[in-house]
Formats: C-alpha cells, sequence, structure tokens
C-alpha cells in the first residue's frame, strides 16, 4: 500500500468576492497502515483537506501523492480509495448483502467473487447475521458497520473517513470505534479519520494532527499531543475538562528565574531569557490540588460539583476567572474559600502574544 503525502496543501474559496483560505499550506505525511486523525474546531479545514486528498475538491496549490503518484488533479474514481461519510447512504429497497455487494457489481466483479468478498467482509464486522435483512431493520451502528463493509470489499490502497459517527450516541460511538481500528488495521492501508470529537482521535490514533483556521498546529502521537502540547490552542482544544490557563509573570530571584501566579511562586525549567515577561500558565484539571487553607495557592471561592462517579468536576472562581478542578469523587465545595496549588512539574507555560509553548 503507498503512503499518503500532502505538501504545501492550500485551498483558498471565493465568496462575495472576498478569499477566504479554508486549508493554509498543510504538508502531512501518513505512512502505509499508519492511522492519522485530522482534528478541530468545526470551520478549521479539516474537512476540506480530507476532500482534497479524496479528489472531491481541486488544491487551489500544493501536491497530493499517493506513494510515487501524484494525484492532485487525478478524479476521485481512480483514485482507489474508500471514503466514508457522516451520511450512511445505504440504498433502503436493498439487503444488506445487496447494498455492500453494489460496487463490486457495477465493477463487474462475478457474482462468486461478490458473495465472498461479501461475507469475508461480514465476517470481520460481525455483521453475518444481518446479511438477509433491510437497512430499516438495522440499528443506526449497524447500518455505519455496512457502510464500512461497502467500502471494505473494493479493497482500495487509502482509507479516508469524514465524522462518520458524529450521528451516533456515546454507546454506539465506543461500540464501533475498536471496529474501525480492527478493519484498518486488517486491510493496512493508510487512513485518514476526520472528526472534531477528541475521544475518537485519542483513542483510535497512531498520530494526531490538530488544525486550526486552516494550519496544522501539531501532529504527534495522541499522548505526546495531551502531555506535551506545543501551542495554548492545542492544550486547550484537546482533553476534557480542558486545560485552564492564569496569567503569570517570569522573575529573577538569586540569578534563576521563577514563576509568579499571584502571590505565588513556583519553580519551572526552561525559564532562562524570559525575566520580567508575561506569560500563560497552562495546567491539566488534574494536576491541581484542592487546599483546605485558603492562604495556600490561589485563592478561589467555590462555585458548585459535577459528580461523574469515579471523580467531580469541581468549579471555583478565581482572580483569574473561572477554573476547573478534577477532585475525588467524595468532594463537597459547599460555596466555601479554598487554594488551589499547581503541580509544578506539569505547567505548561506559553507566550501571551503568539500562544506558542515555551515551557
Amino acid at each position: 500500500m503507498p503512503d499518503i503525502t500532502i505538501e504545501n496543501l492550500t485551498k483558498v474559496y471565493e465568496e462575495s468576492g472576498d478569499e477566504i483560505v479554508a486549508v493554509d499550506d498543510v504538508t502531512l505525511t501518513i505512512a502505509d497502515g499508519e492511522f492519522v486523525t485530522l482534528v478541530g474546531p468545526s470551520g478549521c479545514g479539516k474537512t476540506t483537506t480530507l476532500r482534497c486528498v479524496a479528489g472531491l475538491n481541486t488544491p487551489t496549490s500544493g501536491t497530493i501523492r499517493f506513494g510515487d503518484r501524484d494525484v492532485t488533479e487525478t478524479p476521485v474514481q481512480e483514485r482507489n480509495i474508500a471514503l466514508l461519510f457522516q451520511d450512511i447512504a445505504l440504498y433502503p429497497h436493498m439487503s444488506v448483502q445487496e447494498n455492500i455487494a453494489y460496487g463490486l457489481k457495477i465493477a463487474g466483479f462475478s457474482r462468486q467473487e461478490r458473495i465472498a468478498r461479501v461475507e469475508e467482509a461480514a465476517g470481520l464486522l460481525q455483521i453475518t447475521d444481518q446479511l438477509e435483512k433491510m437497512p430499516s431493520e438495522l440499528s443506526g451502528g449497524q447500518q455505519q458497520r455496512v457502510a464500512l463493509g461497502r467500502s471494505l470489499v473494493r479493497d482500495p490502497e487509502v482509507f479516508l473517513f469524514d465524522e462518520p459517527m458524529s450521528d451516533l450516541d456515546a454507546k454506539l460511538k465506543a461500540e464501533l470505534r475498536p471496529v474501525i481500528e480492527k478493519v484498518t488495521n486488517e486491510i493496512g492501508c493508510p487512513t485518514l479519520y476526520v472528526t472534531h470529537d477528541q475521544a475518537e482521535a485519542m483513542t483510535m490514533s497512531d498520530r494526531v494532527a490538530v488544525i486550526n483556521d486552516g494550519e496544522l498546529e501539531q501532529v504527534a502521537p495522541p499522548k505526546e499531543i495531551y502531555d506535551e502540547p506545543d501551542s495554548e490552542f492545542v492544550s486547550r482544544f484537546i482533553g476534557q475538562p480542558s486545560t485552564q490557563f492564569f496569567d503569570g509573570r517570569i522573575r529573577a530571584v538569586n540569578g534563576t528565574a521563577e514563576l509568579v501566579v499571584g502571590d505565588y511562586e513556583y519553580e519551572v525549567d526552561g525559564l532562562g531569557g524570559w525575566n520580567g515577561d508575561e506569560v500563560r500558565v497552562g495546567l491539566r484539571p488534574q494536576h491541581i490540588t484542592v487546599s483546605n487553607d485558603a492562604d495556600v495557592g490561589i485563592p478561589a471561592t467555590h462555585l458548585l460539583d459535577e459528580p461523574l462517579g469515579d471523580a467531580t468536576h469541581s468549579f471555583f472562581e478565581t482572580e483569574f476567572g473561572e477554573a476547573i478542578v478534577v477532585t475525588g469523587p467524595d468532594f463537597e465545595g459547599d460555596g466555601e474559600e479554598y487554594g488551589l496549588v499547581f503541580q509544578s512539574d506539569a505547567i505548561r507555560l506559553f507566550d501571551t502574544d503568539s500562544g506558542v509553548r515555551i515551557a
């Protein structure tokens, strides 16, 4: 199977005489057998990027290659791709077996070959007992498996997914994620998966590509994206609850630099050269401890708790605005005054102007 290579991809639209840059100089390689998820907020350019890879949109500039083959202007029907959309679009008058086999029939495969491929795909997707049913008799998750099977039987070189699970509830998503992983691993071709759902991106991917305003912010394995974000945007977008941000400054003390947040000081590595600068201080909510002593750390007034069974999301008002902390399952703030203490080795610092990570 070939790699997918996207080089300096730009897509510009014209609207009412204005130019809108949907994708801005994106470069990304997806290795053979690799699962890469393109994640970002609505309107960030992730679907436009995928549509250019699929051949549904023509780039304004840049190149797209499958292996050594330049497919930048190759028609979609000549790219040998499997493309799964949010809209499942099964034929309601055909059985599951007929839906899966329809593309093969149009391509001229024999009936025997069609049956063999359908049965193999159905076994992999665990829908063998559904082959004689009509789409209206299936659940949403089963319908999505049928759509996946329809793509699978074509033996594609490239798998492309455009938010295929966005219409499913949380339980069905959790059931379908390992199915998609199993299928793509079985085929072994490069996979580009587009979503705005962090859970899908973090659990399914070999690498995650975070895109914002048409530009790639960071491309890295899920754990690195979470633990070592390159920018304030990545840190804020990835994780639930989101990273909490506070205003801080760097000052020199006895020949070394330290971070000051409010009236509290922290030792943070890598602050040389930033003395006197204002910075954005980011911490994951689970790296903030709630102290019963309001004079320790950042003074905070408890607002409310959201018990989740294994943990609680606790909301506090601080001089820096509202903050969320992951507390224990039995925590009840009762509107009292507390202190929020930061875990020093978990602090991430960002430039106030560019949002770029500095420490």
